[in-house]
């Protein structure tokens, strides 16, 4: 009797925590092949920045939320390096000093294929693959303004979230069948069959008969969350209030210890976020793409009040061109535009329709059949 097992195919995704994004499409993807191919995959998430990076580069993750809360200097970086010829110089100059260490990541994690959900470590490991036939794949994780290291030619497939994106690699000088449309990664909890909005409301205590504000800024409860919690107060509209904190401590006890006129729930942070935006009937929350396109599935009229400067410039842009949301960057203009539907619920349905018209539920399967598809190619070590 053979009890010989085939040999898993072996995926080694790059990403780094610089924005909560690169984990969780990471982290969604992988998720997918599981569901998709069971048993057939063997995965790694390396954060090569943190990893192998030499001083002073490996401290990127750890400056990442300094620097996203600086958003002239931030802007200032991101235009200065997003060009053809720009990107190269930068890489260019940056390979010598990190040669060695891509080299040894390459000796540690042998693979059947690489996927990489981080735009900078594209052209750099590419450069250090030179030698190897091992299959590339780059799934890219901004929705519409994205870099140009997003894009390199030696990439055997670039997966991007839009239209806009993909012309956008095509310019950078992509080849039209390198490149596919298929949406953003999400987990699978934010795209299967969900319970009905009552039973879900029943579930977390929220009253049933009220319109529901989900407010939300990321993992890490950024922006001016507090003064929009208070002017959504002083509307004086009958709704209830959820104000996710996320790691923001400080931010969820100021909260807790106010005295509110109207039903608010308070959290830090959640993993019941797909149920949230289900039982919710407007969200209020920073341009980030995964959110953005969570919110989609979930059919929610959106309200953006923050952006990072660049590279969700687009993802603003978009929500509002298409009709699925607003753009209210002042905590007033926010809370009137959240009045403004309360008082309008035909018109917050219009916006709503529109957002579930952009939905892409099945992009993380689709994104997951297309990296299997490219990891037939087992050419590691051959």
């Amino acid at each position: 009797m053979d009890h010989h097992q085939p040999e898993k195919t072996k995926i080694l995704f790059l990403f780094s925590d610089t924005g909560g994004g690169h984990r969780s499409g990471a982290e969604a993807i992988i998720e997918a092949l599981e569901l998709e191919f069971p048993g057939q995959f063997t995965t790694e998430m390396v954060d090569f920045f943190k990893d192998y990076a030499p001083r002073p580069i490996n401290l990127a993750p750890d400056i990442w939320p300094a620097l996203s809360r600086m958003p002239d200097v931030w802007k200032l970086t991101y235009r200065a390096s997003n060009g053809r010829r720009r990107t190269r110089a930068v890489y260019t100059t940056v390979y010598p000093y990190v040669r060695r260490a891509l080299h040894r990541l390459l000796r540690e994690h042998p693979c059947d294929l690489i996927v990489s959900v981080h735009p900078i470590a594209n052209t750099l490991v590419l450069r250090a693959l030179r030698h190897h036939t091992v299959p590339f794949v780059t799934v890219v994780l901004d929705m519409v303004t994205t870099h140009a290291s997003w894009y390199d030619a030696r990439a055997d497939l670039v997966i991007v979230p839009t239209e806009i994106a993909r012309q956008r690699g095509l310019d950078m000088g992509l080849r039209p069948d390198q490149v596919r449309v298929v949406g953003m990664p999400v987990a699978y909890r934010f795209r299967k069959p969900m319970d009905d909005c009552k039973v879900i409301r029943q579930r977390l205590g929220w009253p049933s008969d009220l319109p529901v504000i989900l407010l939300i800024g990321g993992g890490e409860g950024m922006g001016p969350l507090e003064l929009m919690a208070y002017a959504i107060e002083d509307l004086q509209r009958p709704a209830a209030l959820v104000v996710v904190c996320g790691r923001n401590r400080k931010l969820k006890t100021h909260l807790e210890k106010h005295n509110w006129n109207l039903p608010v729930f308070i959290y830090g942070f959640v993993h019941e976020m797909p149920d949230f935006m289900r039982a919710a009937d407007i969200l209020i929350t920073k341009a980030g793409p995964g959110t953005i396109s969570e919110a989609f599935i979930a059919g929610l009229p959106l309200i953006l009040f923050n952006r990072i400067p660049g590279q969700e410039d687009g993802n603003v842009t978009y929500v509002v061109d298409e009709g699925a949301g607003i753009w209210a960057p002042d905590p007033e203009q926010a809370a009137w535009a959240a009045g403004k539907w309360l008082d309008d619920p035909q018109e917050r349905q219009c916006y709503a329709e529109a957002s579930s018209r952009l939905a892409t539920p099945e992009a993380t399967r689709k994104i997951a059949q297309l990296i299997a598809a490219q990891a037939g190619l087992k050419t590691w070590g051959t």
